[in-house]
This record gives C-alpha cells, structure tokens and sequence, in this order.
C-alpha cells in the first residue's frame, strides 16, 4: 500500500471525515466523502458544498501557514469528492482503505459499517475512528471482521500527527501492518493498542483535564495560571519527553515516594503509583542512572541522548520567544 496513493473513502462527511480527507489529499490520494444520510437532492447539494467549503478554508489556512503553496488549494480540493448515499457501493468499489467517520452511537456505527462492508471485496480494509467504543462492539457488524480495525484519529485530524490503531480480535495483524504503513506514508505517527476503553490519550488526558477542573474548583489557582503551568511547564516537557520516559529521566523511586505523599496528604488513593513502579525498583530498573527503566539505556551515550532531547526543549523555548542568553555583569 506504500507503493502508490489508494483511493481513501470516508462513511460520514462530517468533521472527521472532512480532517482526514485533508490528510490524504494534501498527501496526494484521492478521498471520497460518502454521506451515509439519504437525503432531498437540494438537502444533499447543500452539504456537499458546505463540506467542500470547510475543506477549502482548511487548506486555504494551511497556505497561509506556509504548508502549502496558494496555488496548490485548488489542486488538493480537487482531488476530494462528496457523494450522495444512494452512490456509495459504487463510491467504495475502487478504494484501498475505508474509514467510518459516523457520530458515537454503536447502532448507527453497525449500520453503517453492515451497508458499507457487505458485498465490498474482502482485500478492503475498513477502519472506524470511533474515540470511545471497544473494536470488538463494531466488528460483528463487518463482513470479513479480519479487514476491521479502530483508528482513532485526534482532531484537527489534518495536523495533530498521532493515530491510535486499535485491532480487534479478529482482525489480522498484516492488517495493522498496511494501516500503519499508510498512515506513515501521509506523515502520521501511528501507535499500536489493544482494545481497550480510552485508548491511549484520551484515558490519559481525561485524567489530567479532571484534576485540572478538581484544582480550580478546590481553589487552588485560577484557571489561567492552571493553564499557564500546563503550557510552559507540563506540557513543554512532555512534549519533548514522553511521559514514561520522563519516570526515567527523575527515576521510577522519585514518583513512588511521591505518589506516596500525594495519596496521602490529599486523601485520594487516584495518586497512588501503580504496581509496575515497585516492581521496576525492585529490579533495579529505576531510570537512567541504571540504565534501564520503562526503556532500555544499555550502550547508549547518554551524555549525547541528553543534550539532544536538551536541544530540543531550546528549540521550544525559541517558538515560545523565551530562548534568551542570561543577562551578564560585567565589571
């Protein structure tokens, strides 16, 4: 699938299918926008030019953004179509990978995804982006379950790089393969998870959204300074260090007895660390000054990993304007 642009059709042509259709077109692929809603033919004219309207501005946007060259808006559009519900067996006969962009409901989504992948050729495979429901809810719904997986996509889906694969079990895993290669052939940096609820980021972020409310609510700053601390502190790291190695960077022992306090003098056993922690002590695996934490540090120069991930957070500090050599006094 790597070796050519597929055609990519999106069931839905609503704000997700319209972000994806974006990430493809401006990759190069042909996208077709499926409206999976019967509608008047006046009622449907009018959404597909409100679809291709929003999709023009993006991409509009985008050129002024420098991610693209004015004059290539109208070459990129071009390549995207909206087509009517009663054209979509035809719309699907000829695509490589097709993505169900439908509202979070498990019947709408089965319905679809029944219409949609009865009598399409097996070697298609089929995606939902759904942000909440198990893969294992929707599959049944799927001839040939084995093409099915999640990907979730975080929006805007046109620039936020991460996708969330999510196979079932059913689905086969050079399945997952071909998903992950194609989405790095558009620039995208796709994980791999099981089926859980929440998935990766949004199981972690409704953790971190919620305290943040709890503290405004408890008083404990303004929402703008919340914000401001998450931007220049929380996020400026993580953005550079992922999260579990970030443990690593302090060691695994630092957040053990940190937890411990936290848990304890705030009441709430929701800081309290996870197994894992005490485990990786145990054996030693505390982070870099072992060499060995959640990652592995064996033969690696870690003098030159730190300056690089250091480097990293100067280039940050320059996009925030803060980049600035300390004042010196001169005598």
């Amino acid at each position: 699938m790597t070796a050519k642009r597929v055609p990519i059709a999106c069931l839905g042509a609503g704000r997700m299918g319209r972000g994806i259709a974006v990430a493809f077109a401006y990759a190069g692929h042909a996208v077709c926008l499926i409206d999976v809603k019967p509608r008047a033919e006046a009622a449907f004219a009018t959404l597909q030019a409100e679809a291709l309207g929003e999709i023009g501005k993006t991409l509009t946007s985008l050129s002024r953004f420098g991610l693209l060259a004015e004059a290539d808006v109208a070459t990129i559009l071009a390549r995207i179509s909206v087509v009517p519900a009663q054209y979509m067996a035809a719309a699907l006969a000829g695509t490589g990978l097709v993505f169900e962009g439908v509202p979070e409901q498990v019947a709408l989504k089965r319905e679809v995804l029944a219409a949609a992948s009865h009598g399409l050729d097996p070697g298609i495979i089929i995606a939902s982006t759904t942000s909440t429901i198990p893969v294992d809810d929707l599959a049944g719904a799927v001839a040939h379950p084995q093409r099915f997986l999640n990907a979730h996509w975080l929006n805007p889906a046109y620039l936020v790089p991460l996708v969330e694969l999510s196979p079932g079990a059913a689905t086969d895993p050079a399945v997952t393969l071909r998903v992950k290669a194609l989405l790095e052939g558009i620039g995208k940096k796709p994980v791999v998870c099981a089926a859980t609820p929440g998935f990766i980021v949004p199981r972690i972020q409704a953790l971190a959204m919620n305290e943040a409310a709890r503290m405004v609510e408890q008083g404990v700053a303004s929402a703008e300074d919340i914000d401001t601390a998450i931007r220049y502190g929380f996020g400026f790291r993580f953005a550079v260090l992922g999260l579990l190695e970030f443990i690593d960077w302090g060691g695994g022992d630092i957040l053990y007895y940190a937890s411990q306090y936290l848990e304890s003098a705030l009441g709430s056993d929701r800081y309290r660390a996870p197994e894992v922690i005490a485990r990786n002590m145990a054996q030693g695996r505390i982070g870099l000054r072992t060499g060995a934490g959640f990652l592995d540090y064996a033969g690696l120069d870690l003098d030159a990993y730190r300056e690089q991930r250091l480097a990293t957070m100067v280039d940050l500090l320059r996009h925030f304007g803060l980049a600035r050599p300390p004042v010196l006094e001169r005598e």
